[in-house]
Order: C-alpha cells, then structure tokens, then sequence
C-alpha cells in the first residue's frame, strides 16, 4: 500500500522501452515502516526531469506524488525527494579487501592444476571483478557486489564443509564457490557515477547466461565436477539451472553451490546499505 508519510529504500531500479517507444523506468522499494514492497513505473516525462543519482539503489526517498494501482500492487511514481543518497558499493580499498582474501583461499589449494587455472581467471579479469555487480535487481547490485558476494559463497561453503559428512573436494567446491557466477563480469556493465545496471546484450546473445560462461571455461581444462556445480547453482531449470536439482540420483556434490550461493543472496550484504554494517579490522577478521 502506497504511505506518502514513509520513507522508502529504492532496491532496484531499471529502464525499459515500452511498445510504443519510449523510455519506462521500473523501481522496486521497500518501506522502512513495516518493509512492504512497492513496484513503481515512472514513465519518460518523469525519467527526463530527474537525474541518474535519484535513482540510485540504496538511496532512501520520500514519495510526493503517484497515483497506487490496489490491485497490481504497484504505483505510477511522478515525483520523489531523496532524503538520503546512498553510496556506490565497495570503495576500492573494500575491493581489495575481498579480492586478497580469495586469491588467499585459491593459495591453499593442495592441487596445483586447479590453483593456477583459478588464480589466472581472478588475475587477468580483476579489473572486472573488482566493480561488478552480482546483479541488477535481486542481490548485491551495486559497485563491488560480486566481489563480495563471493567472498560470502567462499565463507559459507567453508562452513558447510566443516559439518558435512558427506566426502566432498574442499578444493573443487572452493573453486566452484569463487567462479560460479564468473561470466557476470561480462554479463553486466554498471555506471560508475550513477550506479545504473544495464545487460551486455552481446554476451547474452553469445552465452545465453553466465551459468553457460563458467560451466563451458571449467569443462574446456577438464574440471567436470566444478563445471557441474556451476551448471546446477541456480536450483531449478525455470531459475536458470543447466541441470536441475529436481533430478534423480545426482551426487551429492551437485548441491552445495546452489545452497552456499542462496544464503549468500538472502543473508548477505545484499543491499549497499547493509555495508554500512561491516568493518573491516586490520588482521583481516571481517565482522558482520
């Protein structure tokens, strides 16, 4: 229910074209009252009088005029005022942070083979890794958040190994958890002044999906099972799964990725406000 009293956080927001032509911009926002969420359009006349900044991710609003559709659920947004602006993501000292602590883990790595594969991926691409987002709406969208939502995949698979009692490769999953979504960084393009999330149409067009990105870069230097992680994280084929879960008689192997990776994406730094509840301390012990 639209509250013109209540301050809301944008969560996501995207721009569109609608069939006759013009732009048509879609923003998703949680109340901070009672956290409900509202699905908002602004169509082109409103896109053209604000700025890209205003509809940053993150930032906390206060709606002046829309007009509520009960039904869908959603409003028609005309006009707001940023009450807060929020930041862009990780400032680069965070995104080093992250990277270290991964090519730390990549290190440890007993098998040589899959520690040079890995360490080569994460070397020559991190200029990429280092700003991506992990995704234009539904988690860590913003400057940064792959880096740090796979640090966090990295961390709760080392859990998760730990209590198993299951016999899994700690190196295989370890590498599955770092390059599983790999092919963001070249699925998804962001604007580092407005924090804007767009696709890269032509990685799409050649790779459908990032999923098809890691599995193909895993299987073409032999590392089938890893390759298989990355191919079965998304859980379900109608969420994206190269195999999917549902299947009989899979290894147990085949499901951890797609755990680690949700709790990631449901408990982790999944907005850019929740950054402002890490610290990072001087001996690397990061505290959430």
């Amino acid at each position: 229910m639209l509250d013109l009293s209540a301050q809301y956080e944008i969560l996501s927001f995207s721009i569109g074209e609608t069939k006759a032509g013009t732009k048509m911009g879609k923003m998703q926002i949680r109340s901070l009252n009672d956290s409900s969420i509202l699905n908002c359009v602004l169509w082109e006349e409103t896109l053209n009088r604000i700025s890209g900044i205003a509809t940053r991710a993150g930032n906390i609003i206060k709606i002046i005029t829309a007009s509520y559709n009960e039904k869908y659920n959603n409003c028609l947004l005309n006009n707001f005022e940023v009450l807060t602006q929020a930041s862009l993501g990780l400032d680069k000292q965070q995104q080093e942070y992250y990277y270290s602590r991964i090519v730390e883990e990549v290190e440890n790595f007993s098998d040589e083979k899959l520690k040079n594969f890995v360490l080569d991926i994460l070397s020559k691409n991190k200029e990429k890794l280092l700003i991506t987002p992990a995704a234009k709406q539904m988690h860590h969208n913003y400057i940064g958040g792959l880096i740090i939502h796979t640090f966090e995949v990295v961390e709760f698979a080392k859990v998760v190994l730990s209590k198993v009692r299951k016999q899994l490769n700690k190196d295989e999953v370890i590498a599955a958890s770092i390059l599983h979504d790999i092919g963001k960084i070249f699925e998804y393009e962001i604007d580092l002044e407005s924090g804007l999330i767009e696709y890269n149409e032509r990685f799409r067009k050649d790779w459908i999906t990032h999923s098809q990105y890691g599995y193909t870069l895993c299987m073409s230097q032999g590392f089938l099972n890893i390759a298989k992680m990355i191919a079965s994280h998304h859980g379900r084929a109608d969420w994206g799964a190269m195999i999917d879960l549902g299947e009989r008689d899979l290894e147990p192997f085949y499901y951890i990725i797609h755990h680690v990776d949700d709790l990631s994406a449901k408990f982790g730094a999944t907005t850019v406000n929740d950054l402002n509840c890490i610290k990072i301390e001087e001996n690397k012990n990061e505290t959430i």
